[in-house]
This record gives C-alpha cells, sequence and structure tokens, in this order.
C-alpha cells in the first residue's frame, strides 16, 4: 500500500467549491482508500491505497467532478515526494507562512521562467513539478500572476506541506506496526 496525500484544486478557497472534509473522507473511504484522514478545510486529503497514483487520480477526479457537478483536479503526492519537496526548499530561512509551494500537475515548461512577470518583491524558484514562492509581504497582498503554461495547480504554503508530510508519514508508520 501507498500512502497518498491528495491536494485538491479549487475546493473550500473563497467561498467556491465548497465540500466538507467529513463528505470528502467518506467519499475517498467509498472509492475503496484506507485510513482516510483530512487535514484543514482546504481539500487535503491522506489515505492508502494499492492502486497506483495514475488510477488513484483519476478515480478520485471522476468521483469528486459527479459529487461537485464540476471538474475537480486532484494533485497528488507520496510522503517521499513532500519530504524531497521540503528539502528542496530554496527559502527555507524566510517564515513559513510566506512560502508556498506551487504543485504542478506536469513537469515545467524549460521556459517557464522567462514567461513570469513579478511586479512586487516576490521570489521565484521553479522545481520540475513544484514551484517555490517567497511572499515577503504575504500572498493576499502579491500581484504575482503565474503564467497560463503552468498548466494544472494548487498552492499550500511550507505549515501546511509540513503538516501533510508529518501526518502521511505517521499514516506510514501505523500501517508498518
Amino acid at each position: 500500500m501507498t500512502v497518498f496525500v491528495a491536494l485538491l484544486r479549487a475546493i473550500n478557497v473563497g467561498g467556491t467549491g465548497m465540500l466538507p472534509m467529513k463528505e470528502l473522507a467518506i467519499l475517498c473511504t467509498e472509492l475503496g482508500f484506507n485510513h482516510v484522514r483530512t487535514y484543514i478545510q482546504s481539500g487535503n486529503v491522506i489515505f492508502d491505497s494499492p492502486l497506483g497514483k495514475d488510477l488513484v487520480t483519476q478515480e478520485l477526479a471522476q468521483a469528486l467532478g459527479k459529487k461537485m457537478g464540476k471538474p475537480v483536479d486532484v494533485l497528488l503526492r507520496t510522503a517521499a515526494e513532500l519530504r524531497a519537496i521540503l528539502k528542496a526548499n530554496p527559502f527555507p530561512d524566510a517564515e513559513p507562512s510566506k512560502v508556498a509551494v506551487v504543485f504542478c500537475s506536469a513537469n515545467l515548461p524549460k521556459d517557464w521562467l522567462e514567461l513570469l512577470r513579478i511586479p512586487g518583491k516576490e521570489e521565484v524558484e521553479p522545481g520540475k513539478k513544484e514551484i517555490y514562492i517567497h511572499y515577503p509581504e504575504g500572498m493576499g497582498r502579491s500581484k504575482l500572476k503565474l503564467p497560463p503554461s503552468t498548466g494544472v495547480a494548487t498552492v499550500r504554503n511550507i505549515n501546511t506541506v509540513t503538516k501533510l508530510l508529518a501526518l502521511a508519514v505517521s499514516q506510514a508508520l501505523h500501517e508498518s506496526t
């Protein structure tokens, strides 16, 4: 079994895509996922499944689309991937609540950074399927817009990513005992 962290795009943000986390947990359990746990009211769910990453993503996206009446993007990461993402954080000395990880569904195009226009003091470092952004003045004040070539993406701050990793690791340890 693999422990997955599903990051749902546009769920419970700004009054759109409202989905109580209890309903999300039930939906995941009905899909046959095990040890389902949600974290904060913003579309984060941890579970394990014997299915592969692509099939889990497809099944969860289809079920959420049916429930919500519109497509819901699902970005899946494993505990190992989250650990590597945190380790690669290019802004380790910045306040964690002011550093975001943009989780992308695909690798970024090679010219991605050239397309980006930074209107403020934000610092941006692309990875392969993640983008790190330091918002020294806070996310809420930023005018930064990611280029369309970013593709499907969802954002979590470093504090949330750290907590999701801890929950995934805890789940994996619980299963191995």
